[in-house]
């Protein structure tokens, strides 16, 4: 069983989205797995004075971080708990899932690197053991 985690993008797979050829909006699925614990390590300044949650770190994430995503052009679709597969690897489950809009290639990766959208990604951080992120395009009906 592979146990790499996944929590950023790497140079080839944001150089290969920045390059696609999406026309309109997309859907961005995300599928989430949290720690038991919270780890901020990497972010201290926004650790709570008492541990938290995975679950609770990422809900402090998507409260700071909705408001930036609305302001550029993009919505939460939807958010919903998850759990194990019924298509799927046994044994293999997801904590969260959510989709997110919006309108533009363009208007995500302006949003991704956006300084205050970065002073909260300490959130997600601390948050994910393990995640993906599956841009969706809509087909022609």
């Amino acid at each position: 069983m592979d146990t790499t985690c996944y929590l950023e993008p790497t140079w080839d797979t944001g150089r290969a989205f920045s390059q696609r050829q999406i026309a309109g909006e997309l859907v961005m699925l995300n599928l989430l797995r949290f720690r038991d614990i919270a780890d901020y390590s990497a972010s201290p300044e926004l650790a709570p004075r008492q541990p938290i949650t995975g679950a609770e770190a990422y809900d402090r994430y998507v409260a700071r971080t909705l408001p930036l995503l609305r302001r550029s052009g993009g919505d939460l679709l939807f958010m919903g708990e998850g759990g194990p597969f019924l298509i799927g690897p046994d044994g293999e489950h997801w904590d969260r899932a959510m989709l997110i809009r919006q309108k533009s290639r363009g208007a995500f990766l302006a949003f991704a690197v956006a300084e205050a959208y970065l002073t909260g990604i300490g959130h997600r951080s601390a948050a994910l053991s393990d995640s993906r992120l599956l841009p969706l395009v809509e087909l022609p009906r």
